[in-house]
């Protein structure tokens, strides 16, 4: 056999209060998927996890994939969000500023492809490219082509905050995040 295995890991971390912490929360986010939505999950928690502690003996299971409810556009009602205020409210890029992220120019990019072609023919045609919209920190944007008409998407791999949302919310599940070289990323210095 040959590899590296974590078989200490997994010890370390359910003998930890890391542990302890994320399984008594582990009925929080699925308890409000049920048929009794907002109000039912609000009481589930404040029962079950407020005051019992999130000790009870059975685990809620999240019924498929995240990415799998996201409708196509032209179901969906456009939400025009205000300007950001820079009082209460900031602008993408000075947020992104804030968290201190950075990444070497020279290292292998860290957020790829799968298929060039799904972005376009997939994601935009169907969603209207919900990539630009769920990333926290505008990684991903559609710009237009320099050549002809239509657009193509563009990855800003360095305004990356390591949140892992393209990797849970792509419809298509065409991105591939990996970690990258370097310990390059967020900081959060300050925070």
């Amino acid at each position: 056999e040959s590899g590296t295995t974590l078989e200490t890991y997994d010890k370390a971390i359910r003998d930890s209060s890391v542990f302890e912490e994320l399984y008594a929360c582990r009925n929080v986010r699925p308890s409000f998927c049920t048929p009794l939505g907002l109000w039912g999950g609000m009481l589930y928690t404040g029962l079950f996890y407020v005051m019992l502690g999130g000790k009870e003996p059975w685990t809620l299971k999240h019924h498929g994939a995240d990415s799998d409810t996201l409708v196509p556009a032209k179901d969906a009602k456009k939400i025009e969000y205000p300007r950001p205020d820079n009082k209460l409210t900031f602008d993408l890029l000075s947020s992104v500023a804030l968290s201190g992220t950075n990444h070497e120019a020279d290292q292998p990019a860290h957020l790829t492809l799968k298929d060039d072609s799904v972005p376009i023919e997939r994601n935009y045609a169907i969603y209207d490219g919900p990539e630009g919209r769920f990333c926290p920190a505008g990684v991903y944007e559609y710009v237009p082509e320099e050549i002809g008409d239509g657009y193509k998407l563009q990855i800003n791999a360095q305004n990356c905050v390591h949140c892992k949302t393209c990797d849970i919310k792509c419809p298509s599940q065409n991105i591939n995040w990996v970690v990258p070289e370097g310990g390059g990323g967020p900081t959060y210095n300050g925070m």
